[in-house]
């Protein structure tokens, strides 16, 4: 009976030499992403840190001179995240995105506190498209709802009313 195991298909994987295989939901490191006009998304609203059950996220909000908001400074302490992936949720702007990288490991706990250049990526991430600021139809500095290069009038909601 014993036998009949030693040749059986194994399900150990050589790791680095074969790659893994992840699930397509896989949640793996958080990132900040950029807009398609190369501009970081997060616009420092704070909405991942108050729902991070664990209290893993920390940021602090600057304004530009246009009146964009932006994050000084923006922290990640992977050493307590539990990657549940409420702080993707909760982004209005779709800057906090989960990636299948799965390589996280650090000899030191110092090491596993990610800085703002080291979550920033260069590219737009799962949402090549999307643009906030176009979406939504924010005021800045100089210019009115509707102003902005590529946006849309506002809407009055009640011209369309019977």
């Amino acid at each position: 009976m014993i036998g009949l195991h030693a040749f059986a298909k194994r399900e150990t994987q050589m790791y680095p030499e074969e790659p893994v295989n992840v699930a397509p939901r896989y949640r793996g490191r958080i990132v900040l992403t950029r807009d398609p006009d190369g501009d970081e998304r997060c616009v420092a609203c704070n909405l991942c840190a108050a729902v991070c059950p664990v209290g893993c996220i920390s940021l602090q909000k600057a304004e530009r001179e246009d009146g964009r908001w932006y994050p000084e400074f923006f922290r990640i302490n992977f050493s307590r995240c539990i990657f549940c992936g409420l702080c993707e949720e909760a982004c209005p702007t779709t800057a906090l995105q989960l990636t299948p990288d799965f390589e996280l490991g650090e000899f030191k706990r110092q090491d596993l506190v990610y800085e703002k250049d080291d979550l920033l990526i260069s590219g737009p991430g799962k949402y090549p498209e999307y643009n906030f600021y176009r979406k939504t139809g924010m005021a800045i500095n100089g210019k009115d709802k509707g102003d902005a290069d590529d946006e849309a009038k506002p809407i009055d909601v009640k011209s369309l009313l019977p």
